[in-house]
């Protein structure tokens, strides 16, 4: 039944989902599948299956899906679309940020800070001021699986924002063990930045931090708000009330803005990320181990474009 795929742990999270409504299956096949990423003109959903070198395009119209490219030794991992409707892609195999512009060229938009090559970008958010913000864990350079084993040319992983007027890219975090999936609050006031350095480290972090968003684009504060008891954070989203989404290792876990946890949506396997979509921004689409998923709730994802 489909009720016993949601684990209603308070009473407000009752009303963000139906019971009724199944976790559908929508696409299976990938070693890691990743940045899930929604196109509202195109009614489509990218994401990428990182270990096979490829980025995945699923119709919501026809339900079909094939490869919309790959093979490139790109290895991409986290997406996003900015304000002009382009997509905006990590890269581990080529340890960049890159846009494709609407004729389906590329343009780097970084690949070094202060002379030295970037670990391997993982997820991606662009602000509404039109400034990219990036994390950049060595996932990509630790092995050949997701990319392309090299040395780490940077002294840690950081997280980045690139200036919109200028191309600068400076450092706004630096205290991270590794950096994973980041969004802003409703009002763009508040970044929340996951760390996944449980992967890396014995008793490494698996939380995420918000930080408060200055004018000049510095961050301050980075308190924890929540702690993963099932594995870790890495891909998140908030929905229009400001609840968090995230990924886990049992399925994706509800958090109300203050961290504590209202309810989980199961998955029978490991979630790797996750986006509001569809012409409502009401179907969540979520990247498991080797496949993605989708359900409809009767709540609606925040604006991220």
């Amino acid at each position: 039944m489909a009720e016993s795929e949601f684990d209603i742990i308070d009473d407000p999270f009752r009303l963000l989902v139906k019971t009724s409504a199944s976790v559908e299956r929508i696409w299976t096949g990938g070693r890691w599948t990743e940045g899930p990423v929604y196109f509202p003109a195109l009614r489509s959903l990218l994401w990428s299956d990182i270990p096979n070198d490829r980025i995945m395009r699923w119709d919501e119209c026809t339900g079909e899906t094939g490869v919309f490219r790959g093979n490139h030794g790109h290895y991409s991992n986290g997406h996003t679309v900015d304000r002009q409707g382009r997509l905006i892609s990590c890269e581990h195999g080529t340890r960049r940020v890159t846009r494709t512009e609407h004729d389906g060229s590329i343009t780097v938009l970084a690949d070094s800070y202060d002379g030295k090559r970037l670990n391997s970008p993982n997820d991606v958010v662009v602000r509404s001021d039109n400034s990219i913000w990036f994390t950049d864990p060595a996932y990509g350079i630790d092995s050949d699986y997701e990319g392309f084993a090299a040395p780490q040319e940077q002294a840690g992983d950081y997280v980045f924002r690139l200036d919109p007027d200028s191309g600068a890219l400076s450092v706004v975090a630096d205290d991270f063990q590794r950096p994973n999936g980041l969004a802003f609050s409703v009002d763009e006031q508040t970044l929340y930045i996951a760390d996944s350095g449980f992967t890396r480290y014995k008793n490494g972090n698996r939380h995420i931090r918000k930080f408060a968003v200055g004018a000049d684009g510095t961050l301050s504060g980075g308190e924890v708000v929540m702690t993963c008891e099932t594995g870790i954070y890495d891909g998140f989203r908030l929905d229009t009330e400001g609840r968090i989404w995230t990924s886990a290792g049992n399925g994706v876990e509800c958090y109300l803005p203050d961290g504590n946890l209202i309810g989980r949506i199961k998955i029978p396997e490991r979630v790797a990320n996750l986006v509001f979509g569809g012409p409502k921004r009401n179907r969540m689409f979520i990247a498991g181990t080797s496949s993605i998923y989708a359900i409809m709730l009767p709540v609606t994802g925040a604006k991220t474009f």
